[in-house]
């Protein structure tokens, strides 16, 4: 019996909850809209998610079957818990870690609860559309080389625009050096499943994978996964990790969504070949944009982009380059005159993410919205895009030790040269633009400016950067204790 099932029988049963949660199941007095009656605590029958025997063992090993992993867990506080118990059960404090830059803020944060030291990898741009590519198993392999400390190689793949690395070759890379191979797929929780797309890190000898259900499949939000692969991760300290980092009241309701998700996933054609016919019918209708363009669809193509090992499909990122147009123009234009709502802006670009849930009527709808948008929109002379972050920031302290010292608020523009001792990120997607330790240079200064003159939103961990910066002063010898 799965467990939603479970869950629907016993809320029928005569049993008396003198337990947890506080609302007692009593639909009498409760918001009708909430499915009150399914959400119970850990009693019996109902296993327990960080011991489990029963029936969330047998969900998980389900999971494990499904994605062809070692072990699976599963994750009800987003893939932000099992990103930071990854890295923690993959490192002993102090290690030096091989890391992508554009790594999540979720590993930032590992690195600095860790104490870690990051070598970070720059990937490639892809100057056409304004986004980072891939990174290369040449860059991997040069790292690893230079600095024989590395202990644990960390990518994001695919990226938030879609763009995937070659992570069977950087998994034999990481592999012959000793080092585990940690991948952030948060987004790719829908590959492996038709040909069409690209596969799974988890098929392609990654050692831990991480990937939030709820991003591209259908699943709750907070609902993901993580997979090990391979020896090179003990199952017990990934496990022990994850108690730290995951909430020791876990959501049945999200546990019951995730086995709801992986239960559809048993019939992948069904979800996947309508899904992607739609997909192909978009692109058509694309090919007739004169000034819009979408990465990898409609006459553009991934040969285009020499920059990308690979590209996801489901992900569809609109540019404005020479129209006039930003990418936060055009998402508040599709939102106001089209009742259509993207996932995210940023300079010259905004991204639609697709799933295998999304109708012809919305694919109709958003093709139908971008035709009428570019034949509204004349080409203009384009400005020459530069990356997020332009190089990669000097860094001083390792972020551990300079988000541990004391700072003092500084105007953002007096920051020029100065040590930071926060973070700076545009969310969505939450890739830090500035990391505790770097100095703050003119060239970020100037692009957070631009940034924030494009309508994106930048937060940082002591309120607006716009305003100010927490920096530090390293001429006080104390600082370096």
């Amino acid at each position: 019996m799965k467990l939603l099932n479970r869950l629907e029988e016993y809320s029928k049963s005569p049993a008396y909850p003198f337990h947890m949660p506080g609302h007692k199941r009593r639909m009498d007095s409760l918001d009708p809209r909430l499915p009150w009656q399914l959400d119970i605590t850990e009693i019996d029958g109902f296993d327990n998610l960080h011991s489990p025997s029963g029936i969330l063992k047998d969900g998980m090993d389900r999971a494990a079957r499904l994605y062809h992993s070692r072990r699976t867990f599963f994750l009800v506080n987003g893939s932000t818990c099992g990103i930071l118990a990854a890295v923690c059960a993959a490192t002993a404090p102090g290690d030096t870690v091989l890391m992508a830059r554009g790594c999540h803020k979720s590993v930032y944060h590992a690195v600095e609860l860790r104490g870690l030291t990051p070598v970070y990898l720059m990937p490639s741009w892809d100057d056409s559309f304004g986004v980072f590519g891939s990174i290369t198993p040449a860059a991997v392999e040069q790292a690893l080389c230079g600095n024989p400390k590395i202990r644990l190689v960390i990518l994001t793949s695919p990226t938030y625009e879609g763009v995937l690395s070659d992570i069977a070759a950087i998994a034999q890379i990481a592999h012959r050096h000793g080092v585990p191979l940690l991948v952030d797929e948060a987004h790719g929780a829908h590959l492996g499943f038709d040909s069409r797309f690209p596969q799974s890190a988890v098929a392609l000898g990654a050692d831990i994978v991480i990937q939030s259900l709820h991003k591209t499949l259908p699943s709750l939000t907070q609902t993901a996964l993580a997979h090990l692969g391979g020896e090179m991760i003990d199952e017990r300290r990934f496990a022990r990790q994850l108690a730290v980092f995951e909430t020791s009241s876990p959501s049945y309701l999200l546990m019951g969504s995730i086995e709801s998700c992986l239960e559809l996933l048993k019939s992948p054609q069904e979800l996947f070949s309508p899904y992607w016919e739609r997909l192909e019918r978009f692109s058509g209708a694309m090919k007739q944009l004169q000034n819009l363009r979408v990465l990898c669809c409609g006459e553009d193509s991934p040969a285009r982009h020499p920059a990308f090992f690979a590209f996801d499909p489901s992900k569809l990122v609109i540019s404005t380059k020479g129209t006039g147009l930003t990418g936060p123009a055009l998402s508040q234009l599709l939102r106001e005159r089209y009742r259509l709502e993207l996932e995210m802006a940023m300079g010259d670009y905004a991204l639609a993410m697709t799933s295998v849930c999304d109708t012809d009527e919305g694919f109709t709808r958003l093709s139908g919205a971008l035709l009428a948008v570019d034949a509204q929109t004349g080409a203009k002379a384009a400005a020459k895009a530069s990356p997020i972050v332009p190089r990669l920031p000097r860094q001083r302290l390792i972020p551990a030790k300079a988000a541990l010292l004391p700072g003092s608020p500084t105007p953002t523009p007096d920051c020029g040269g100065l040590t930071s001792a926060q973070s700076v990120w545009a969310y969505p997607p939450g890739i830090p633009l500035l990391v505790p330790g770097e100095e703050i240079s003119q060239e970020f200064l100037l692009q957070m400016q631009e940034l924030e003159n494009q309508g994106v939103a930048l937060y940082g961990d002591y309120g607006s950067p716009a305003e100010s910066l927490r920096t530090l002063d390293l001429t006080q010898q104390d600082f370096y204790g």
